[in-house]
């Protein structure tokens, strides 16, 4: 058996890759700033902010997907969120991105 099928098999076996966590950044094209998000299903919630769904970005539209993680284990990715959400992970984000967030 091939080494890349057997590592693909343990890890399905180890892991339960049909659970999906992303965290988000939006950037909002009206106010210039950023929201920071946690959802199982992206694609359903970026369709919720841009319908104008999500009460923290519905005055603040049109948003922008500028950047997301995805974690298989939902309390990393809520720790994640939390982070991204503190000072330090602002300041920590708006630096490693700081081109993508000049061009905006």
């Amino acid at each position: 058996m091939d080494a890349t099928l057997k590592r693909y098999i343990f890890m399905s076996e180890t892991f339960d890759v049909s659970k999906r966590y992303y965290v988000y950044i939006l950037h909002s094209l009206k106010d210039k700033g950023l929201y920071i998000g946690f959802t199982t299903s992206l694609k359903n919630r970026l369709t919720k902010h841009a319908r104008g769904e999500i009460k923290a970005t519905k005055f603040r539209l049109p948003v922008k997907l500028i950047y997301y993680e995805y974690f298989i284990n939902e309390e990393d990715a809520k720790a994640r969120e939390e982070f991204l959400k503190s000072g330090f992970g602002r300041r920590q984000f708006k630096e490693a991105l700081k081109r993508t967030l000049s061009m905006l």
